[in-house]
């Protein structure tokens, strides 16, 4: 071996340089990890994108190192060059403003404690039995397939504790034997609906909703053990999936009463595999309630309107389209104030007017008031709890921004709801510009998808500002092919690029549709 690696001091300083490379890899793989849901089959996809890996340093580094390795340089000289490398991009991480920075959660934690251990002794292996200049690529490497490793060994454990908050949750839930529980889902439109219904039903009724996008089991485990109170009359249980299975879980985990389904359409098709298997695991939230129990579903939704339920339980149908609704909207009208619609009631027209824009938040506020007749709220009250809904965070909320008008949808970005966005878009006075990264989690059909969302911006928006590269040529290519002005299409790496560009090119008398915001792993 090199006589350089005869002192002892060598071996640590080489090892320390290894430690110091793979460190800035390895929090970029965690951390991306996390993005992917701690799921191997997403953070697979990621990483076999080879075209993250793009940074043209890290192909002359690893050059630089074949060099040395080829004409015998000093091995001092590549620890300098390297240590410099690692130096460079601890600043630039440190530097980074994440859109969804890493959350150092007590798993990431027992993550990383499992991962370090493994990192140093594997490249104590690598230091003693592997050739040292090869040990420098190495480095950028394996702390990518480290994740693999760190998460098989794990696993157990989070499991176990999972089971554990669940089993705790579930045994809480017991014992509030009066308390009605409402199960919410649909591919989109879900985190609407909860907000709705929470906001018309706490006129009446001490309630309480799992927060934000808490829809997973973990995520509803922690709102029981934490916020459910003997008090409490509804729980109003966001129910999140995008494996078959897990609407099914989630059923008999919280055993709702009542059931309500929003829409159903093609998200999450990279994990379900078909729109088959989305309708049927959507649909549990219907078949699996007690038979004394209620469903309430939007019909208008075709896949929803066809499917033969397999449950003998009351069912209620709302919808604008479909004449064959219980709660039938009719005289609808949309402005940057917000929405105005009719209703029968009791053989009784009522009009409602709420802040929120689209047609769709109409459907979803049609499900909160076929609740609230349900439990009893008079019709008077559930006008007045319409009118006081408020606006829902990243989801066509109508916000101010430095003095211009924002359509904040970042939230909320899936085929048809991007569409039906547009169409807001398309109400609103001054140009009309959408910043979007496009449409996620499509499987094979991304590509199709997005080629459809650029087509349909066409007479919607004036201009069009595409974040990032995942998708933007497919929107791109769309939009173009249906006579969108290409000197209109704009294309920014980052969405504060997106920010300057509009502060320097449109007036206040404008209007921005924020479409989508994908976390960093997806943003390329």
């Amino acid at each position: 071996m090199n006589e350089i690696l005869s002192f002892k001091g060598y071996y640590l300083i080489l090892l320390l340089t290894y430690l110091a490379l793979s460190f800035c890899f390895g929090k970029n793989a965690l951390h991306m990890f996390q993005q992917n849901r701690y799921e191997f089959k997403r953070y697979t996809s990621w990483l076999f994108d080879f075209k993250r890996f793009k940074f043209s340093f890290l192909y002359i580094y690893i050059l630089f190192v074949l060099i040395c390795l080829i004409f015998k340089i000093k091995i001092v000289i590549l620890i300098f060059v390297t240590l410099l490398l690692a130096i460079y991009l601890i600043y630039q991480e440190n530097n980074t403003e994440y859109i969804k920075p890493l959350v150092y959660t007590k798993r990431v934690i027992r993550q990383i404690v499992v991962y370090l251990i493994l990192g140093l002794t594997i490249y104590l292996l690598l230091l003693i039995y592997f050739n040292v200049y090869l040990n420098f690529i190495l480095c950028i490497i394996l702390p990518y397939l480290l994740i693999y490793l760190m998460a098989l060994i794990t696993w157990p454990f989070e499991e176990f504790i999972k089971k554990q908050y669940q089993n705790k949750a579930k045994k809480i839930l017991d014992t509030f034997k009066d308390l009605k529980k409402i199960g919410i889902t649909g591919s989109f439109g879900k985190t609407s609906t909860k907000n709705i219904i929470n906001d018309l039903l706490k006129e009446k009724y001490y309630t309480l909703m799992t927060p934000a996008s808490y829809n997973t089991p973990m995520g509803i485990t922690k709102t029981i053990r934490e916020s459910l109170k003997l008090a409490h009359e509804l729980f109003i249980c966001e129910m999140g999936a995008d494996h078959v299975g897990e609407i099914t879980k989630l059923m008999n985990f919280v055993r709702p009463q009542i059931g309500i389904v929003t829409s159903i359409g093609p998200q999450h098709l990279n994990t379900f595999g078909a729109i088959g298997y989305i309708i049927h695991e959507k649909m549990q939230a219907i078949e699996k309630l007690p038979a004394d129990g209620l469903g309430i579903i939007n019909i208008d939704n075709e896949y929803i309107n066809n499917y033969q339920i397999q449950n003998k339980v009351n069912i209620i149908k709302v919808g604008i389209h479909n004449e064959n609704a219980d709660y039938l909207a009719y005289d609808l009208h949309y402005s940057k104030n917000g929405s105005t619609f009719k209703l029968k009631l009791d053989g009784k027209a009522y009009k409602f007017q709420t802040v929120l824009l689209g047609e769709h938040n109409v459907v979803n506020i049609l499900c909160g008031i076929a609740l609230a007749k349900y439990l009893g709220m008079e019709n008077s009250e559930i006008v007045k709890a319409v009118a006081n809904i408020k606006q829902i965070e990243h989801r066509l909320q109508l916000k101010e921004i430095n003095g211009y008008t924002f359509i904040d949808n970042a939230f909320n970005s899936n085929p048809v709801g991007s569409k039906r966005s547009l169409d807001v878009l398309s109400t609103m006075p001054g140009n009309k510009i959408v910043v979007t990264p496009g449409l996620i989690d499509l499987g094979k059909e991304q590509a199709i998808y997005n080629y459809d969302f650029g087509k349909y911006m066409l007479n919607k928006a004036d201009f069009i500002i595409l974040v990032g590269n995942t998708n933007s040529g497919d929107i791109k290519k769309g939009a173009i092919d249906v006579g969108f002005n290409e000197e209109n299409i704009i294309t920014v790496s980052s969405v504060k690029e997106a920010f300057a560009y509009i502060y320097e090119h449109f007036s206040k008398n404008d209007t921005i549709l924020l479409e989508n915001d994908l976390p960093d792993a997806f943003l390329i």
